[in-house]
């Protein structure tokens, strides 16, 4: 008798990534549309189009805070599939595995610096 591997009794294997990866995408966009639509709606309402205009709207806290939480979710956004590809196309596990390193200090360090500019201001 052959050894059927469909249904409940299936061996499953993975890092079982998916739903939790795709719900995360999703609402990192969300996150990153609500605040485009916010930066769209003053821009089209300014009256003062200069640096002092626009430093203007990022010397309120919960601006600087909103730009931040954008950023975070981009940069997840960004880690979701960039590690996604390194699964993908990168075989070699040490050469992954340094790729997913090299990768999380880049993003650390661009929330790192984003940070930075952000309170300067």
């Amino acid at each position: 008798m052959a050894q059927n591997n469909i249904g409940s009794k299936r061996l499953v294997v993975g890092a079982h990534y998916g739903l939790r990866d795709w719900i995360a995408q999703r609402m990192t966009a969300v996150i990153m549309a609500v605040y485009t639509v916010i930066l769209l709606v003053w821009f089209f309402t300014a009256k003062n189009f200069s640096y002092e205009g626009w430093a203007g709207i990022f010397s309120h806290q919960w601006m600087k805070l909103a730009t931040f939480v954008t950023l975070l979710a981009l940069f997840y956004h960004a880690w979701v599939g960039i590690r996604d590809i390194w699964m993908d196309y990168v075989k070699p596990v040490s050469v992954r595995l340094a790729l997913y390193a090299l990768t999380i200090v880049w993003l650390l360090a661009c929330a790192g610096y984003a940070a930075q500019i952000l309170w300067r201001v």
